[in-house]
């Protein structure tokens, strides 16, 4: 049966209140940690790594008893449900801290309503991916329902990296936080109304942990294609962790340009994301359309080597005394990385196909699990990375905002939201090209 367009628009719809708490966790973490709390870099960076990494041990976990769940509203619903108002009253929490604490009591804090956030996240992250498999096994519509998620997730990307910090700037974190719950709560919450008619799988699973994973992973293109995302995925969250730094320390406006008011009014970081946003809106159609003309993984290789050739345009730039410019390039990065948001998310559900159609037995919880887990383990480890490269140059901490930083310091940070993130992606696209595709010719076929 054929999704309707309310259906397929209605899927999408869950991820623009995820994917606020993705770009919380991403690009605000280590830089409150730093900027506001005082927390030293490195040790900034080492904390959001470990609760990142503690929350990868939940994926297997929830994909295993999401399979496995049956009620009157499906395996997933449940899961999603709950797991929204969890992640938003621990995202509130994390911004609670209490200013004026010794270092380590503000540690503990952070860490558990970080903890608490990241538990609720996969409690929705997990059983929505499984619906991707699950709802159609149509691989023109998952492209479609893709575009509509990317479309919805760029809203996200817009509330939590340019709303919720202005937002901040003016009412304070906490606030600020409490402020865009609605959104995230109410976007999941209607996304499970919408899509209540639409096809899925009653019956849970029955087989046990350890198959359920042996099966997934028995799926060398899924394992192949889960790796090279885990890689891209690392080159953006690096980009990610860095960018409140580069919009305070590279991008210092001259008053001159054309967006210099907007930016004096909402902050560099914010007019940066709204420029972002406009590409990333911009790009979603575009990406369907080419992945239904040159295949999805040609489509993706594409996108990706343009933002190969951003990055480095954006390093010749980089610092800027002009916020003008610098938004130019971000709505450029925000088509590049509209392949990157959009096509995988196509390209996994169509190999989930694969192992049901073989074994008869319904897993896309499992499958989903392993997925994100790649793209958990990126993002847990950019942030360490970031301050590591950092630290090594002598960034100085601070709970003032922004103070002076070394030629040295500024150069590792220019470096690590370009160049470096560029030749990681590169890296990926070899992957895709040198060994998915062989692999998916076969699988595919």
């Amino acid at each position: 049966m054929a999704l309707s367009m309310g259906q397929k628009a209605g899927w999408g719809l869950a991820d623009a209140g995820i994917v606020i708490f993705v770009i919380v966790k991403q690009l605000l973490i280590v830089s409150y940690l730093t900027t506001f709390l005082g927390i030293p870099v490195g040790i900034a960076g080492f904390v959001t790594t470990i609760v990142l990494i503690f929350d990868m041990i939940t994926d297997p976990l929830i994909g295993y008893f999401s399979d496995r769940t049956k009620s009157r509203f499906g395996r997933r619903a449940p899961w999603m449900f709950v797991g929204a108002v969890v992640m938003a009253a621990g995202m509130v929490g994390l911004f609670m801290a209490p200013l004026d604490a010794p270092m380590l009591p503000k540690l503990i804090w952070v860490i558990a309503a970080f903890v608490l956030a990241t538990i609720g996240f996969t409690m929705c992250a997990i059983p929505y991916g499984a619906q991707a498999g699950e709802i159609t096994q149509d691989p023109r519509e998952r492209s479609a329902m893709t575009g509509w998620r990317m479309g919805f997730a760029t809203v996200g990307i817009l509330v939590g990296g340019a709303v919720l910090p202005g937002l901040a700037g003016a009412f304070g974190f906490p606030m600020a936080a409490l402020y865009v719950t609605p959104l995230m709560i109410g976007a999941i919450w209607l996304s499970l109304w919408a899509t209540r008619h639409a096809p899925r799988i009653e019956t849970p699973a029955q087989t046990g942990f350890a198959a359920s994973y042996k099966l997934v992973f028995s799926n060398r293109t899924f394992v192949v294609l889960a790796l090279a995302y885990g890689v891209m995925t690392l080159a953006v969250a690096l980009i990610t962790a860095g960018l409140p730094f580069a919009a305070a320390y590279l991008v210092v406006d001259d008053g001159q340009g054309a967006l210099s008011g907007a930016a004096e009014a909402l902050t560099v970081l914010s007019v940066l994301f709204g420029a972002f946003f406009v590409g990333a809106i911009l790009s979603q159609v575009f990406w369907v359309l080419m992945s239904y003309r040159l295949g999805k993984l040609w489509a993706l290789v594409l996108g990706l080597s343009a933002y190969v050739a951003l990055l480095y345009g954006l390093s010749t730039v980089l610092p800027s005394t002009s916020v003008t410019v610098v938004a130019g390039l971000f709505i450029i990065a925000g088509v590049t990385n509209g392949a990157y948001q959009q096509i995988p998310w196509a390209m996994y559900p169509d190999l989930m196909d694969v192992t049901r159609v073989e074994s008869g037995i319904a897993i896309e919880g499992a499958f989903s699990a392993v997925w994100l887990f790649g793209q958990k383990l990126s993002n847990a480890i950019a942030p360490a990375l970031l301050g590591l490269i950092l630290a090594r140059a002598g960034w100085q901490e601070t709970t003032e905002g922004v103070v002076p930083q070394s030629e040295a310091a500024l150069a590792a940070l220019q470096q690590a939201i370009t160049l470096i993130p560029a030749g990681i992606m590169v890296v990926a696209v070899a992957v895709l090209i040198l060994f998915y595709r062989p692999m998916a010719v076969r699988a595919l076929a």
